[in-house]
């Protein structure tokens, strides 16, 4: 997903931007969402998180 399109998320959920970058914009989504913060940390490419938003993102490693 792009910066672009992280950053409406986030601003639609009352987060604001700054100079947050793309994985801490989507973890403070996380927290907003009542979810794990755990965008980016998946091993060997593996997460129990099937319905989160970023997971298809995150799994690719952007």
């Amino acid at each position: 997903m792009k910066l672009q399109k992280v950053r409406a998320i986030a601003k639609e959920k009352g987060i604001r931007a700054g100079n947050l970058e793309k994985g801490d914009l989507i973890r403070a989504s996380q927290r907003r969402e009542g979810n794990f913060q755990c965008y980016g940390s998946a091993t060997a490419g593996e997460c129990d998180q099937v319905n989160c938003l970023w997971r298809e993102d995150c799994l690719a490693g952007r």
